[in-house]
């Protein structure tokens, strides 16, 4: 379904975040005989919900209610956070009602033409931003949207010849129609299990980007044994492979010809040097010429809460990768400080995740340990297992204690690296809270 045939059409929203409100913005400014007639919600929202859709007639509706109340709409607009397995959007589907997301919409609209859409369990936001960096600075117009950037439907307001950078997570990728010009996978682990109901589903809703229709060039880590094996019916370009772009000792290579020294890249660590590959090929399965290396990264600046240094003293760097929601990611982090003095701060809501690989590898970098809940007695047990010193492995109640408990494992100074490999949501409202709150403590430690 696409955004102009909602004409006319009775509404229902389920949800009021930024996607959501970008709809009611550009529904009420393009669409006038189209209208919001119910808004649901989870719990009850604030009482201004109304004004904030643009809907003052809305019929505003939680819990049991929401069922009967959106069957009442010819199409419902879903926040990415409601999860498309829920049974109230199962009836609604089985009636015949189209379940969406403004993304969705905005994609139909454009029907996926000029459009590179970038996905993966970690390094979508950096692979897009990156995106979008390399093609402005060889010298044409582009936009960043999805997760990062603008809401996609905001893009309506812009010159249609300008190149759409979007990240898609899963959540959004669940019920597409269409998809992007060029589709772009960094990597794909275990992950988003309570939204998508099992890791198969999660793969698959994942994956399903790669067979949408637009999609003329699928981009895919050659090094993710997953997205290797994938053979979709687009045209594929690969990254991570000696015949494109790849990472060689430490920098970048093109066809196994060095290209970029690892200290010519703006972020650290072997993952951010492959995500500057999927950018790079990104480009060329677009259609772009890269633009001259290194000089069209400068200027690039890291993502907050993605390897981020918020804090140094006294021979501490504190740093925050709060967006390291999955052991795999946490790997990463650890990768990228080679030869450093490390204490790892870890733990967060418990998906199940497997953490004996992250556990040998902190005992292979000699690296300490601070767990925090709720996952931490499980990061703990493995760190043990692993063969880390019982007095380099501790616990910590939350993360003020933790903090000061890291501080402390370095007597003469090194990284203090929070890279939970896990959830936040137990203890905070996102990842960007609990990074916030990280930083805060930092300073108290005496940082700049």
């Amino acid at each position: 379904m696409r955004f102009s045939e909602l004409e006319g059409a009775r509404v229902g929203v389920w949800g009021a975040g930024r996607e959501i409100r970008s709809f009611a913005a550009q529904l009420g400014r393009r669409l006038p005989a189209a209208r919001i007639v119910v808004a649901a919600f989870d719990i009850a929202p604030a009482a201004d919900v109304r004004a904030l859709l643009g809907a003052p007639d809305a019929r505003i509706v939680t819990g049991a209610e929401i069922p009967a109340a959106l069957g009442g709409c010819e199409v419902v607009v879903r926040s990415p956070g409601v999860s498309i397995h829920r049974p109230e959007l199962r009836v609604l589907r089985a009636a015949g009602i189209p379940v969406t997301t403004a993304t969705g919409l905005w994609l139909a609209e454009r029907a996926g033409r000029g459009v590179i859409g970038v996905t993966g369990t970690k390094g979508k936001s950096t692979t897009a931003a990156l995106v979008c960096h390399l093609i402005a600075a060889g010298g044409r117009p582009a936009r960043l949207a999805g997760n990062i950037g603008q809401a996609a439907l905001d893009l309506l307001d812009g010159d249609p010849r300008e190149t759409a950078v979007v990240e898609l997570s899963s959540y959004q990728i669940a019920d597409l129609d269409a998809g992007p010009e060029v589709a772009v996978v960094t990597n794909l682990f275990r992950e988003h299990l309570d939204w998508h109901g099992s890791e198969e589903a999660y793969r698959a809703e994942k994956l399903r980007l790669l067979e949408l229709p637009g999609v003329r060039v699928c981009v895919l880590n050659a090094r993710d044994q997953r997205l290797a094996l994938l053979r979709p019916r687009a045209q594929v370009r690969r990254f991570g492979t000696p015949d494109g772009w790849d990472v060689l000792a430490g920098g970048l290579a093109r066809a196994g010809e060095p290209v970029l020294a690892a200290g010519e890249l703006p972020l650290p660590g072997e993952h951010n040097a492959m995500n500057v590959c999927a950018a790079l090929t990104a480009l060329e399965a677009f259609g772009i010429d890269p633009p001259e290396l290194p000089a069209a990264l400068e200027g690039f600046q890291p993502l907050p809460h993605r390897l981020q240094t918020v804090a140094e003293r006294d021979g501490v760097t504190w740093v925050d990768d709060s967006i390291s929601t999955t052991p795999e990611s946490a790997l990463a982090a650890l990768a990228s400080f080679p030869g450093h003095e490390l204490v790892l701060i870890a733990g967060g809501q418990d998906r199940g995740q497997d953490y004996s690989a992250l556990a040998r590898a902190l005992a292979a970098h000699g690296a300490g340990l601070v767990a925090v809940p709720s996952t931490g007695p499980r990061l703990l047990a493995a760190a043990h297992d692993a063969g880390v010193p019982a007095e380099r492995a501790v616990q910590a109640a939350d993360l003020q204690a933790a903090v000061a408990r890291a501080r402390a494992l370095l007597p003469a100074g090194g990284v203090v690296l929070l890279s939970p490999a896990a959830p936040s949501y137990d203890r905070y409202r996102d990842f960007e809270e609990r990074g916030e709150r990280f930083r805060a403590l930092a300073h108290e430690q005496g940082g700049d």
